[in-house]
């Protein structure tokens, strides 16, 4: 008896499918960038207008004319801390009372120190954009020292009086943060979603390319 040979047969696997498109957009991207640019724009604004000048004492004032430009513009916000007088030297920018005890105060450049008949200091100072000096200030006129300055963040100050202030720039502020932590949280599990559906599409390619791909042969005898 002999054995017939057996051609072997061919193979018919599946094509292989073209792999899945990404999901990825240049807009999900962009979005997600700038709800994080968002969020740490509002830590900072929230830490330089509200959180450090309260633990720290300072004093968050808006400039309201152009004596001080262009260093200090109207619309600035300027943070005042208090600092001993004999430290203050020419050259610094002072925040003082008109008269002291009033609440109405200027901010300008210390261009001078001087001594007063009693002894006690005496400040000449001069707005930038000045071209004359101001009245002699007095120790007691001294409020304090320019420690920071933030451009047209002084608009939302001046624009909120009385108790409205107090409470609608931290709800805002606040508003702001759960909004941006909101937009990145989602596009970090979009992201995630992503990913996994990517994983399981080449799983599934996987799973095709190991099938069964050849037919059993089988012998036949005479």
């Amino acid at each position: 008896m002999r054995p017939v040979p057996v051609k072997p047969a061919k193979s018919v696997g599946r094509r292989r499918r073209p792999p899945a498109k990404t999901e990825r957009t240049l807009a999900g991207y962009l979005g997600l960038s700038l709800s994080a640019v968002l969020l740490l724009l509002v830590i900072a604004l929230a830490v330089a207008a509200i959180i450090l000048p309260r633990v720290t004492g300072a004093v968050p004032l808006a400039v309201l004319t152009s004596s001080m430009e262009p260093g200090l513009p109207p619309g600035t916000l300027i943070v005042v801390k208090p600092q001993p007088v004999e430290t203050i030297k020419p050259g610094d920018v002072v925040t003082y009372q008109i008269a002291p005890g009033e609440p109405d105060v200027i901010t300008h450049r210390v261009i001078a120190i001087s001594s007063t008949s009693a002894g006690d200091r005496e400040f000449i100072t001069q707005g930038d954009n000045n071209g004359a000096e101001d009245d002699p200030v007095i120790e007691d006129q001294i409020m304090g020292v320019l420690w920071y300055s933030v451009p047209y963040l002084g608009f939302a100050s001046t624009s909120l009086n009385g108790e409205a202030r107090t409470w609608i720039i931290p709800a805002v502020a606040t508003a702001l943060f759960v909004y941006a932590g909101f937009s990145i949280a989602a596009g970090v599990v979009a992201a995630r979603r992503r990913a996994q559906a990517r994983r399981n599409a080449s799983r599934a390619e996987g799973a095709l390319d190991h099938g069964p791909n050849e037919r059993r042969a089988s012998s036949t005898g005479a």
